[in-house]
């Protein structure tokens, strides 16, 4: 091999290697315009999307407004059910008296989560602005009676 051999099979190589160096450097241009500008800006559009699936959603808000409504019910129907158990228990035998205690206890438990869940999501930003205007903004749990209309 002579020596001019040498020096154009090291000019081959160099520029081989230029070719891979620029092929490289321009995949992480091509990476950061185009993938790059998404990751920048994916907080923004998942954030929007999020709000467009949800809170734009006819669906739920149809869901959250009847939702309110629902968890006011069951908070309704469980003092109901307390107060039909606790006449009751006036007449019933000691048996009975017993059951009527634990189902009070359970109904109290019941009513307790209900207005915890009532609560949670009536502080929910996104699920506020969608609870009727005639339903109490918080219910309360050490009420005896609970008002599902303003």
């Amino acid at each position: 091999m002579t020596v001019g051999q040498v020096r154009e099979g090291a000019r081959l190589a160099a520029w081989a290697v230029s070719g891979v160096i620029g092929l490289a450097v321009l995949y992480v241009i091509g990476v950061f315009a185009f993938g790059g500008a998404e990751w920048i800006t994916a907080h923004f559009r998942g954030e929007a999307d999020k709000r467009q699936n949800t809170v734009g959603s006819g669906e739920f808000r149809q869901a959250t407004y009847e939702e309110f409504f629902d968890l006011c019910e069951a908070v309704q129907n469980a003092e109901g059910t307390i107060q039909a158990l606790q006449e009751e228990r006036v007449a019933a035998s000691d048996t009975r008296t017993t059951q009527i205690d634990q189902s009070i206890t359970a109904l109290k438990a019941m009513r307790i989560e209900s207005v915890n869940a009532y609560n949670s999501k009536a502080a929910q930003e996104h699920r506020a602005p969608f609870r009727d205007k005639d339903l109490p903004y918080r219910l309360d749990a050490t009420a005896e009676r609970t008002t599902c209309t303003n």
